[in-house]
């Protein structure tokens, strides 16, 4: 039996403010063709469908599309479950009629784990997988909070629920499995932030935990599962060195810092209870580019990708000595009537000098956060019309931060 593994699509996801419909799309039909043209058997979704808790239509359109066309493929089963991102009553509104399609959707967990343990059949109606599809394990499926709790106790608390939780599904399973002719190999699916895993700066990868203390060890889980398909974590890699307990990774890069690494989705194989893995690469569908350095470096940069014929989304990092207040209309101006788009501009070196005038006269400690925002906007020329509505929105900022700040532990973990 063959199986696809992929997580992470986050359907309706914004890049730095740019809308990613077509490249999602795009992924999504190739996903399509290779499963038809590979004649995979099944599909193994590790959570993260979408974005947000309520993902546009746009994004919820390409997700029952995508659905529909592996509907009449080669593809028998669909397993998607639940992320943290996802919403569990999104996912599950339709379960039934995709049940009929032999879509299983588990969106969240419920009072017994049989929900989560599903057996899958062939054309023959024997078995030939037996699957956990368990969902993210939010704080209020694993454990009773109690009064007095410090934030060490509930993490605690939530470490052991999560155990617990893989400990008795596995269980169940295997003793479900003892039962069938022939004993079909075991795939387990979670959500979940694995100790150990490698995450990279600006992939949105979110600290699930509650102090971070919930990340579960690599050697907690059963030695009866086969393959153990994990989503969260957007960079592919093993779990606790072992071939086949895997994060397949998210199919798109997540930040710039992800423009240079070959995105994957992953092939597995099982031969009776030998599993083999194949990583598949995702083509690139919108290509990403980070430059830095000062201005000249930058100009050099993006004329060579003009010169490719490049359709980048471009991040820019200016490294230069020279203050540059119109760094921003001098590179737009560079990549005007090409395929390049400027995302982001870092200018670090305008903040920089905002400061050092600052030490000069007082040391930081001596302004307000306001203060050094005046700073920065008489430095960097920002237009006196343009100061107001950047005033309120860092006025703004402050005030969710100071709302936050003021909440006591136990509110900020029920919200």
């Amino acid at each position: 039996m063959r199986l696809i593994h992929t997580s992470d699509w986050h359907l309706g996801h914004r890049f730095h403010g740019r809308q990613r419909h077509e490249e999602q799309g795009r992924f999504l039909d190739w996903l399509a063709d290779l499963i038809e043209t590979e004649q995979f058997d099944a599909l193994l979704v590790a959570g993260d469908v979408f974005d947000t808790t309520t993902p546009g239509s746009r994004a919820q359109s390409l997700y029952y599309r995508f659905l529909h066309r592996l509907a009449g493929s080669s593809c028998r089963h669909v397993v998607i479950i639940g992320g943290n991102h996802d919403s569990p009553a999104l996912l599950e509104a339709p379960r039934d009629l995709l049940h009929q399609l032999s879509i299983h959707v588990v969106g969240a967990v419920d009072t017994s784990v049989h929900k989560e343990i599903l057996i899958l059949r062939d054309a023959d109606n024997q078995p030939e997988l037996l699957v956990c599809a368990v969902p993210f394990l939010r704080d209020r499926d694993i454990r009773l909070a109690a009064a007095g709790e410090t934030l060490e106790e509930k993490g605690q608390q939530q470490l052991e629920g999560i155990r617990e939780h893989y400990r008795q599904i596995c269980l169940e399973a295997e003793q479900q499995r003892q039962q069938l002719d022939p004993a079909p190999p075991l795939v387990v699916m979670g959500h979940l932030f694995v100790a150990g895993g490698k995450t990279m700066e600006g992939d949105g990868v979110r600290d699930l935990a509650i102090g971070g203390l919930s990340r579960i060890d690599g050697g907690a889980f059963a030695d009866s599962i086969d393959y153990l398909a994990l989503g969260h974590l957007h960079l592919g890699q093993l779990v606790a060195g072992c071939a086949t307990r895997r994060y397949c990774g998210a199919p798109l890069p997540m930040s710039f810092k992800e423009a240079s690494q070959c995105k994957q989705i992953l092939a597995v194989t099982c031969a009776g209870r030998t599993v083999t893995v194949e990583p598949i690469p995702v083509p690139i569908f919108q290509p990403l580019a980070s430059l830095r350095g000062d201005r000249d470096a930058l100009l050099q940069g993006m004329e060579q990708l003009k010169a490719a014929g490049s359709t980048a989304w471009v991040e820019l990092q200016y490294e230069g000595e020279e203050v540059l207040p119109n760094l921003r209309q001098q590179m737009e101006d560079a990549v005007e009537d090409s395929g390049l788009t400027i995302l982001r501009i870092r200018n670090s070196r305008i903040y920089d000098f905002a400061l050092q005038q600052a030490r000069e006269a007082e040391s930081l400690d001596d302004l307000t956060v306001m203060e050094v925002f005046e700073r920065c906007l008489d430095s960097g020329g920002i237009e006196a019309t343009q100061r107001p509505l950047l005033r309120e929105a860092l006025t703004e900022i402050i005030e969710t931060l100071d709302e936050e700040d003021s909440e006591t532990p136990a509110a900020r973990n029920s919200s």
